[in-house]
This record gives C-alpha cells, structure tokens and sequence, in this order.
C-alpha cells in the first residue's frame, strides 16, 4: 500500500537538538505529517517560516537570541499576510503569555509536557481553523478568556472615554459595527470613529486583538 502524502507541512523550532530529533520523528510517524524544517532560535524561525511558508510553526517561547514572543511579533509584522498556524511550546500555560501570543497572531498554545497525543490533537485543531489552548481545543477564543478570568484590576483606563469604554463592551461581547450603532443609536461611520481612537489608545490592530486586551486588563465586562 502507497504511503498517504503529506498535506501539513512542519516546521520546529527549538534550542534542544534532542527535542527537536525526537519530536520529528513522533511527527513523521503520522502519515499526513512532514517536518519541512528545523530551527534553533529564533531568528531561524522567522527565516525558516517565510522561506518554506509551513503550514504549522511549533515554536518554543525560551530561545536564545530571538525569544520566541519576539520570533512571533516580528512574523505577525511582516507585510505579507502570515499563512503559518503557530503553536506556541511552552513549560507553562500562563494567561498573560496566551493573551500576548493570541494577539500576536498564535493559533495553539501547547505545554511542552503535555503527551504527544495532545500536540497531534492541536495540530489538526488549528489546521482546521479552530485554537487550541493547554488541553482543549477552543472555538470562541473571546468567550474562553472571559471564563478564564484574572483577578487583577485594571491599573488605568487608557484614557477611554465613557462612550469608549461602553463599546469596548460590545466588541468584547461579539457585536458588529451595525449592531453597536443600533445599540447606541449612532451611526456605522461614528461607531467606526470610536474604533479608531480606541484602537489608537490601547495599542491594537484588530477587534479580536481588542477584545483580548480588554478582557486581560478588566477594562470592560461583556453586555447583552
């Protein structure tokens, strides 16, 4: 029987020559799986990833020279649109580290302990357009992090206005441009106007980017 071709292309990127060599062939062993390429730092990653264009980078957080976050931001900056799902290896499953890797563009966020049955799981999660985060996959990423709240306060508002912060709520609550006008009784080119100067304040390019800073920073509770 003729060995099933590939069709999820892989690159790892990993300091730990050991790790690496075992995880590709745990990989290999899959039949849709290939490892197109290997890196151990980060600046081999970002090189690796925008040469071979992988349909998965697993990319490990502590590198030498480009930490990982930093391997991940300057993908996420490039000009050209990142087609690479990346999950992120990492010891631990901290909240903070999930926000600032979700809204640098991460699909998965994996623990590097975690049984090698979990990573094919997540593999084949993001590549079906899904995220996966610790052991689950997740489908509302917004909705996730609202039931995986911190605890901590939010140490300033970021300059928000009172009508700012009030949309800041819808976005974090999923509505659209239309419905937030409805909402507010405004119209579309203003609700617009007010993403723009939140965007502005906050630091953000994206609605999902927003929803996730508010939700890690407490700056908005969800409304109906």
């Amino acid at each position: 029987m003729d060995k099933k071709e590939p069709s999820v292309r892989i690159v790892i990127a990993d300091d730990h020559t050991i790790f690496r060599d075992g995880l590709r062939r745990l990989l290999e062993a899959e039949p849709e799986l290939e490892v197109v390429g290997e890196a151990a730092d980060g600046n081999e990653a970002v090189r690796q990833t925008r040469e071979l264009n992988p349909d998965v980078l697993l990319l490990d957080l502590a590198m030498p020279r480009l930490p990982g976050m930093d391997a991940l931001r300057e993908l996420s900056g490039n000009g050209d649109k990142l087609h690479t799902n990346v999950i992120v290896l990492t010891a631990a499953v901290e909240r903070l580290q999930i926000v600032q890797a979700l809204q640098l563009g991460a699909r998965g966020v994996v623990m590097k302990e975690a049984a090698t049955q979990l990573l094919m799981k997540a593999i084949r999660t993001v590549q079906a357009g899904q995220y996966w985060i610790g052991r689950q996959a997740v489908g509302d990423i917004v909705e996730f992090m609202r039931t995986n709240p911190s605890g901590d306060k939010p140490a300033r508002n970021y300059g928000l206005t009172k009508r700012e912060m009030d949309i800041l709520a819808t976005i974090v609550a999923g509505l659209s441009n239309k419905e937030i006008a409805r909402k507010f009784s405004l119209s579309e080119d203003t609700v617009k106007h007010h993403l723009t100067n939140i965007f502005d304040k906050v630091g953000v390019a994206s609605r999902l980017e927003l929803a996730l800073f508010a939700i890690n920073n407490r700056l908005a509770e969800p409304t109906t």
